[in-house]
């Protein structure tokens, strides 16, 4: 329910796990082992006794939910590191030498690109590309919008 919120926290470096299907109980455990603020939006689940940190999130749209969980941080988006982490599986990304792109990436990207970064989970390969540009445009109207 809350999966583009834990793309975006993704985005802005936090240590963000996000499981689509995942039992109460199973959340309120690895939350309290990890030492983890869970975010939801289901009521019942944020009074549980047993959860010890939670952030019921409130917001519809994206912008809201992003603006309730900074004013938590307290941090400004836009002076965080960005794209750190894999927006899938939510490691620190590693950097790689060009040649060990070659085979990863299509002939286009490796004359146009010069920085490469992989995740050592999942092995998938970022660059900044026409997409990076646009996450930052969205990310800027999105922290306008909370103004």
């Amino acid at each position: 329910m809350l999966g583009s919120l834990a793309r975006w926290l993704r985005i802005l470096d936090y240590d963000t796990e996000y499981e689509r299907f995942i039992s109460d109980e199973e959340l309120i455990r690895r939350s309290n082992v990890e030492d983890r603020i869970a975010l939801t939006k289901d009521r019942r689940l944020a009074r549980r006794r047993a959860l010890r940190q939670v952030l019921l999130i409130d917001g519809v749209s994206l912008s809201e939910q992003l603006t309730q969980v900074l004013s938590l941080t307290g941090d400004d988006p836009l002076r965080r590191p960005l794209f750190r982490r894999c927006l899938e599986c939510n490691q620190r990304l590693e950097e790689i030498s060009v040649a060990e792109a070659v085979p990863m990436v299509p002939p286009y990207v490796l004359q146009t690109q010069d920085r490469f970064l992989r995740c050592p989970a999942c092995r998938r390969v970022f660059w900044a590309g026409t997409h990076r540009t646009r996450m930052l445009e969205r990310l800027e109207s999105l922290v306008i919008r909370q103004d």
